[in-house]
């Protein structure tokens, strides 16, 4: 197995990425390989100032760099020697098992589009985070980013692949299936959710336990909350602003220092076709490793070929 890891992508690009690769090399067993895709002439340096043996990663040399704040589609265009083209590129090859970046979250979206592609029958592919439960344990939340827009048969996709990646990569047996609403009652909420309801209560595909309210992130009655990009995303950013602002009033609380996103790596691209991670901007060491954990995880389970069943089906 190899694992390809951006070593340019992100605020602290290349060093957090090189300590997170050095941090989780020791974590993976025999056969599981870290390719590093980047300027390795900034790489190098690094494993020695840490005393790490340069031979036990592989490389692969490119120094153009996609920012931030570039168009994506024009980025992977324009860029195709940079360090997230070459990775998808060598992704599509074969030469690499799963691809993760901590770099530009649109290029990552697309790239995966325009080479891996989209399994044959999804619709749109989704973002997908985890959430903290309060009993101890982490459910899952898609999408929060990747489609701003959606319709129903759309969200009743995202159901499926949170579905299969809770089950199958979680190890979350029959997971339930939940529809972010304003309410419980069938008859609540905006014309998508009204019109996703009845589609999720009557499918076979997954566990709906029926609409779920903001209140019930935290809670057991679903291990799988749907919605649409745009609100998720949104519920997304303020559960990260729970840990952010307990520290800075100098709480200590063992629930909310798990919304801490170092614990869990970066957001899976669920729906195309090979393991594919975008870790958070200001991803640390940490962030990287367990995105990298998180990449092998994703290959040693064969979701990929799970998805593609579960649509070829």
């Amino acid at each position: 197995m190899k694992i390809g890891l951006d070593i340019m992508g992100g605020d602290y690009a290349p060093k957090a990425n090189v300590l997170g690769a050095i941090a989780a090399h020791p974590l993976l067993s025999p056969g599981e390989q870290i390719v590093l895709i980047g300027d390795t002439e900034q790489i190098k340096p690094l494993l020695t100032e840490n005393g790490f043996n340069p031979d036990n990663f592989e490389y692969v040399h490119t120094k153009e760099v996609i920012g931030m704040g570039e168009h994506p589609t024009k980025a992977i265009v324009q860029k195709p020697k940079s360090s997230i083209s070459i990775g998808f590129q060598l992704l599509k090859d074969g030469e690499i098992d799963s691809f993760a970046s901590a770099g530009n979250s649109g290029a990552m979206l697309v790239g995966a589009v325009f080479s891996v592609k989209t399994i044959s029958g999804i619709i749109r592919p989704c973002l997908s985070t985890f959430l903290p439960k309060l009993s101890g344990g982490i459910g899952l939340m898609v999408d929060v980013g990747a489609n701003a827009d959606c319709k129903p048969d759309t969200l009743l996709q995202f159901g499926v692949l949170g579905s299969l990646y809770a089950e199958n990569v979680m190890g979350i047996p029959n997971p339930k299936v939940g529809l972010i609403n304003i309410g419980e009652e069938d008859e609540k909420g905006n014309m998508l959710s009204l019109a996703t309801f009845p589609l999720m209560r009557n499918t076979h595909l997954f566990n709906f336990v029926g609409n779920v309210e903001g209140r019930d992130l935290f809670n057991e009655k679903a291990d799988v909350i749907v919605c649409d990009g745009f609100t998720g995303n949104i519920m997304l950013k303020l559960a990260e602003s729970f840990y952010v602002l307990t520290k800075k009033r100098g709480l200590k609380d063992d629930f909310f220092d798990r919304f801490n996103y170092e614990n869990y790596g970066g957001s899976p691209v669920l729906g195309v076709n090979a393991p594919v991670i975008i870790g958070h901007g200001i991803s640390s060491p940490t962030a990287v490793k367990n995105m990298i954990l998180q990449s092998r995880d994703m290959v040693t389970t064969g979701l990929v070929g799970k998805i593609q069943a579960a649509f070829n089906n």
